[in-house]
């Protein structure tokens, strides 16, 4: 039976609008510097709380990437976000660097981001950290509650075809990078590409947090898949999308399902966050204030997951453990890792991640048995957690130069791949 909650969530909103504008208000009121009482720790009070009121009743809309420009090859450059490829439920973005004079070539770089309840955008920092020195390009998955039932269903079947097709378009030299859970459709993808002998197999793949075999060091996310088992999906997390959305009567995992269930697991720390929020409104400490509204804005916006992906992966992925068990199939034909030998292979973990335990994406490498020794690379980061391993000033400073290193030397002949290079092969204490 289909669960109403979404109908109310919708219905919710609209009636909080009202209630928000009245905070809006109110906040400029309290702002206003010829008003007395915005300089007095009474009205900033006021002003923060309205603030506080808006913002968690707020429906947080897309965000941008927002490049400007950048130094890369000792220039600065504006950057250009173009669509170079489109499907119903994804969009492929290169940023494209205008009037840059390479003077040594830049590796072509395919970051394939999580479709788990977050836009593209939550891959800023990674993005930002390779674009002075790759040709950068990532997909930008789609909403599904704004793809009309008319445009087809899509599913984990679906997905692994998608990266199929973006490798084939950015050819051979390309090196794919998988964020989270992209890592099973990513090395599902490079798998059927070498069983079928594909010309333009990528260079490497780079799988980061990923939950390749989840029966290692699980977490609470894996453990409640195995406890509740598909069923259970199916009858609590599916609904259909309500009128006024153009996707209306598709089948979903709404994204404000997902971002409580993520909430949930440290609420303690939200709530700590939001009150220190508070206290820098009130104090005028706008720059800490900034930093928060930052990350918010970004953690907040979600969007909703076409109901066959998220089954089909929950299932897949988390309870019957498909891929490390041999048993995983693409279209009716087997996902083998075993076939896999031509294409590089580095995984990244961090080792506070609650997300994706530790062990389950090296697992990875047990699974590759035939790729070259000198053609691997695994990477222990100490002291982050799941968000750590592709953004903050760890992944910039200590994860992102090893990727960078490692994929250049994937791109030499397989002789000279890697060796020379064991600094890379140490694994985080």
């Amino acid at each position: 039976m289909q669960l109403p909650y979404y109908m109310w969530y919708e219905a919710t909103h609209a009636l909080l609008g009202p209630a928000r504008a009245l905070a809006g208000s109110t906040k400029l009121f309290y702002n206003n510097p010829v008003n007395p009482m915005a300089h007095s720790p009474f009205g900033r009070s006021i002003s923060a709380a309205c603030e506080m009121f808006e913002r968690a009743t707020r429906r947080y809309g897309k965000p941008e990437f927002n490049f400007k420009d950048i130094t890369s090859d000792g220039q600065t450059v504006a950057i250009i976000e173009e669509v170079v490829w489109t499907q119903p439920f994804c969009n492929l973005l290169h940023f494209r660097k205008q009037g840059v004079k390479k003077t040594t070539p830049q590796p072509k770089v395919l970051i394939v981001a999580p479709m788990s309840g977050h836009y593209a955008t939550l891959l800023r920092g990674t993005v930002e950290a390779f674009l002075p020195n790759h040709d950068v390009y990532i997909t930008d998955w789609t909403d599904a509650r704004t793809v009309p039932l008319g445009q087809g269903r899509f599913d984990l079947d679906d997905y692994i075809d998608y990266v199929i097709a973006m490798a084939q378009l950015l050819g051979p030299d390309v090196h794919l990078m998988a964020v989270c859970q992209p890592a099973v459709p990513v090395i599902a993808a490079i798998a059927r590409m070498e069983a079928e002998g594909d010309p333009s197999t990528p260079y490497s793949m780079t799988l980061m947090g990923g939950p390749i075999d989840t029966r290692e060091s699980p977490t609470k996310v894996n453990q409640l898949a195995q406890d509740r088992g598909i069923e259970w999906f199916k009858q609590n997390c599916i609904v259909k999308v309500p009128l006024p959305n153009p996707g209306f009567m598709r089948e979903v995992y709404p994204g404000f399902l997902q971002l409580s269930g993520f909430m949930a697991m440290n609420i303690d720390r939200h709530i700590e966050a939001h009150g220190e929020m508070f206290n820098h409104l009130v104090h005028g400490d706008g720059d800490s204030a900034d930093k928060h509204i930052d990350f918010y804005d970004e953690y907040m916006a979600v969007m909703d997951l076409n109901a066959e992906f998220y089954l089909q992966t929950v299932d897949t992925v988390f309870v019957r453990h498909a891929l490390p068990k041999g048993e995983m199939m693409h279209r009716d034909k087997p996902v083998d890792l075993k076939a896999i030998r031509r294409c590089a292979l580095m995984t990244v973990e961090g080792e506070r991640d609650d997300i994706s335990g530790v062990g389950q994406t090296q697992a990875a490498h047990t699974l590759c048995v035939n790729i070259p020794e000198e053609r691997r690379v695994h990477w222990m980061q100490p002291k982050v957690g799941h968000y750590g391993v592709f953004n903050g000033s760890r992944f910039r400073n200590e994860i992102a130069p090893r990727i960078a290193a490692f994929m250049a030397a994937s791109a030499e002949q397989p002789a000279k791949s890697v060796k020379g290079k064991a600094s890379l092969k140490v694994v985080g204490a």
